[in-house]
């Protein structure tokens, strides 16, 4: 399990973005902060209620100079779908096989993962993690931001 002062775990994972199909890789970001995103589930109530709250204050989140990166085991294909349904304007990643969503302690029975949130600093540390056991309670932007920009 991924724990704070760790550095995280880099991966690539298929992703999309503005109808672009590509690979991401967390090392790409390097001397950025990253906010790790994972979530049960595209179109699922509680992961819309979080997803559409990011996407309503992105322009907070986009001020600390931070990338926002959704992860799910969702298809790149059904994130497409998503993305065109609520007008998500940062990337969603596919971790199909689960690899990633292992590698941060984060799997979960039955809905494949834990709502959690990672914030990542620009030399690849894990400065803030939340991951939920149950619910659909989430981490919001206005707690995001102040641990942001004190990295």
């Amino acid at each position: 399990m991924i724990e704070v002062g760790q550095q995280a775990p880099d991966f690539t994972l298929p992703g999309i973005h503005d109808g672009e199909k590509r690979d991401y890789t967390l090392s790409e970001f390097k001397g950025r902060k990253v906010v790790l995103a994972f979530y049960p589930g595209d179109f699922t109530p509680g992961c819309t209620r979080q997803m559409c709250s990011y996407r309503d204050n992105y322009d907070e989140l986009e001020a600390t100079g931070a990338q926002l990166l959704g992860i799910s085991p969702q298809s790149v294909e059904k994130h497409d779908e998503w993305i065109k349904a609520k007008g998500f304007h940062f990337p969603l990643l596919a971790d199909t096989d689960k690899k990633v969503i292992a590698e941060y302690g984060v799997g979960a029975p039955l809905i494949n993962v834990r709502r959690s949130v990672f914030v990542i600093d620009g030399e690849g540390i894990v400065r803030f993690a939340d991951r939920k056991l149950i619910g659909a309670t989430f981490v919001p932007v206005d707690k995001l931001v102040p641990i942001l920009n004190g990295i």
